[in-house]
């Protein structure tokens, strides 16, 4: 079983706004995120925040304060599903700010799930926003929040499946479902590149 869990904390200081509303073409994007979630997933979580903007979607605070970068949130987001399904249970996390996240991307790194992380890998950084992780690995990403890491250092101890390019570039992937739309430059040039449109 697998549960969608849109990374919603941070502060938005290079926005100058709150990311999640942030709308590219008629949606705001936590919408469109949760629109590409929806077919895939049993539910969803908006991780980061004490409210959700959809009766659809439980709003699950960080569980530490101060930065603590995705991690947290994704930490939170294994434990969601690991309560709502047990250790073989998987989280596929989402960044609020990957408006142009596709669907079928999503579904092909689901379907390469075999209880270790999936992440695709891009100029040979691991896209760790827009991955599948195992609600197992929720006491181990825990210990790495409380010593100071970070998902890349949880990764470097933790058996994975990277994706490489010439692999999701076959699905038709071309890099937009990682694309961090974190500042009015990056919405501008999103907007220039993929459109508005949801696929």
């Amino acid at each position: 079983m697998i549960i969608g869990a849109i990374l919603a904390g941070g502060a938005s200081r290079r926005m100058g706004e709150d990311k999640a509303v942030v709308a590219v073409g008629s949606r705001p994007m936590w919408e469109r995120v949760a629109i590409a979630l929806e077919p895939l997933v049993t539910s969803t979580v908006l991780v980061g925040r004490d409210e959700s903007p959809s009766p659809d979607i439980v709003a699950l605070p960080d569980p530490v304060d101060g930065p603590t970068g995705p991690l947290a949130g994704i930490a939170a987001g294994m434990r969601a599903a690991l309560q709502a399904h047990g250790p073989h249970a998987a989280v596929v996390c989402v960044a609020v700010d990957h408006p142009y996240v596709r669907a079928g991307t999503l579904r092909r790194l689901i379907d390469e799930f075999e209880g270790v992380a999936v992440v695709p890998v891009q100029d040979g950084v691991r896209q760790v926003t827009c991955a599948v992780y195992p609600a197992a690995w929720q006491a181990a990403a825990r210990r790495e929040v409380d010593e100071g890491g970070s998902v890349q250092s949880l990764l470097d101890r933790m058996p994975h499946r990277p994706v490489l390019p010439e692999e999701w570039a076959a699905w038709g992937e071309d890099g937009r479902s990682w694309f961090s739309v974190d500042d009015p430059a990056a919405l501008t040039l999103g907007q220039e590149r993929y459109g508005s449109g949801i696929e």
